[in-house]
Parts: structure tokens; C-alpha cells; sequence
């Protein structure tokens, strides 16, 4: 599920190995996002998708936990004027590449509204406070977690294993993070693997309620192997199975909507 964006290869000479990165255009050119180009794993239409999850027009602070190179969170700042960001992100490189992405001549809006925090999104509540994620303080969290088990062969790139793995703590360490951070009544969307809905259901028992589930469909005639699930914390609503999102149409040209995904022109509507 990803498209191609305009982009120019180029090298970051600053690390000791040198990684070769793109900088690529998002949202009709409205940011741009340094991504690796041959390691690591690179932010698509999930991304994308994720920041297009958020209640529209919604302000406060965001947390997108895993962040990598930062277009889930930027996507969300581009779409809601009024919101500021946390990128926490795990790995070195990765956070890095997030600093240099905020550092683009295009994306000089988002100063003094997005801020990287290096950091691990399953670590105790302790180490949290120290990072600067403090209880109760923000409004909305997004994640992409790991989607592949120990029980799952792992890339041979490291970079790439590290944003495929899912460690030791499991995605509740996730959730308790996003938990312990979010304000009540704040929100919660994640997008995740449509065989691992039922780890989703369970880690938001006693967390958040309201839950919303929109499958992803790449065509209208497949099985959906994505979900975006979102859901408030501390709420007591029922859950809902909400109409399907389509990416392509039958002749494997984006649908409408999934175009408009990618020029940023569109929220996903939660409504069933």
C-alpha cells in the first residue's frame, strides 16, 4: 500500500556509516520526510493513514510512538493546524532522521510544534517522566507497532528488524505507554496487521473504550489486512466495526479517497 513520492537520493555524511536516504515529498509537496532508500523501512500509505485517523480539526499535543523518520506525526501537524508533536522514536538513526526532517526549508511551519524524543516507548514509567512524557499530558497518541512476533523470521537488516520486530514486552507495553501518557477522554489510533486485531481488543480492556475499527481494504474484492483502530481513554461506549477503507480501485489505480490521502485532503470518517 504505498506510492511513490517525488524524491532526491542523496547521503548522510555525518554518521560513521553512511546511510543513503531520500528526501521525499508528502502531501502534494506540503512536507517532505529524510528516509532511508536501501535500509530500515520507509513510511507509505499507513503512515499516512494513521495521521488521517485523528478527529478533525484536533489541537493539543500528539505522541506518535515509533515514529522512525516522522511522516505519520508531520501528516498529522499538516492536516491539524492547531496540534504540536512528540516523535518518540527508538533507534538512533531513525530519531536522527526525524531531526534532519524537521531541519527541511519545507517543513519550517512545523517549527516550534514538533519535538524528537529518543527514547523507548515500552520503558517504565520512571524512565518515561525522564524522557519527558509525563502522565496525563498529552491528547492524542498514534502508533505503528511491530507487526511481526519472535515466532517470525527476522530481516537480515537490522534497521529493518527493529521496525518489524515486536520485542519482549509485546504491543501492551505499547498501550500501557500510551495509557499512562494520555489525558482522560484523549485518543488513541493505531494501525495494525487484521490477524492481530484480538492483541489490539485485549491491551485496550480497562484503557480505552469507544473503540472504532475501519478495515483496510488494498481492493474492494480482498480481505482486508490492515485496521485502523481508534478508540478515547476511559471511555465506556460500545464498540464499532465502522465501513471499510479502499485504497485501489479494480484496475489498480488509487481510489478517489486513497489520492486525496496522499495530496492531504482528507479525514477518515469514523461514522457508521
Amino acid at each position: 500500500m504505498t506510492r511513490a513520492n517525488s524524491k532526491t537520493d542523496w547521503q548522510d555524511g555525518n554518521s560513521e556509516t553512511v546511510m543513503k536516504t531520500s528526501r521525499d515529498k508528502l502531501h502534494a509537496g506540503a512536507f517532505e520526510a529524510i528516509q532511508p532508500s536501501e535500509r530500515g523501512n520507509r513510511s507509505g500509505m499507513d503512515a499516512l493513514l494513521l495521521a488521517a485517523a485523528l478527529p478533525e480539526d484536533c489541537s493539543g499535543t500528539l505522541a506518535d510512538l515509533g515514529a522512525g523518520a516522522g511522516v505519520a506525526g508531520l501528516a498529522a501537524l499538516n492536516l491539524n493546524r492547531d496540534l504540536d508533536l512528540l516523535a518518540v522514536e527508538i533507534n538512533p538513526e531513525m530519531a536522527d532522521l526525524a531531526r534532519k526532517t524537521l531541519q527541511c526549508s519545507s517543513n519550517s511551519k512545523f517549527l516550534g510544534r514538533a519535538k524528537v524524543i529518543e527514547h523507548d516507548v515500552t520503558s517504565s514509567g520512571v524512565d518515561r517522566l525522564k524522557a519527558g512524557l509525563a502522565p496525563d499530558s498529552v491528547h492524542h497518541v498514534i502508533m505503528n507497532p511491530p507487526y511481526n512476533s519472535s515466532h517470525d523470521r527476522a530481516p537480515k537488516d537490522s534497521l529493518k528488524a527493529q521496525a518489524f520486530m515486536m520485542g519482549d514486552g509485546g504491543i501492551d507495553a505499547w498501550f500501557r505507554t500510551a495509557a499512562a501518557i494520555l489525558r482522560p477522554g484523549g485518543t488513541i489510533a493505531i494501525i495494525y496487521r487484521t490477524k492481530n486485531l484480538g492483541e489490539v481488543l485485549a491491551c485496550s480492556q480497562g484503557r480505552f473504550g469507544g473503540l472504532e475499527i475501519m478495515p483496510i481494504h488494498s481492493r474492494a474484492d480482498e480481505a482486508a489486512k490492515r485496521v485502523l483502530v481508534r478508540g478515547t481513554r476511559g471511555s465506556r461506549a460500545p464498540m464499532a466495526i465502522v465501513p471499510g477503507f479502499v485504497v485501489h480501485n479494480m484496475d489498480g489505480t488509487f481510489t478517489d479517497e486513497a489520492d486525496a490521502i496522499f495530496k492531504g485532503k482528507f479525514h477518515l470518517n469514523f461514522v457508521g
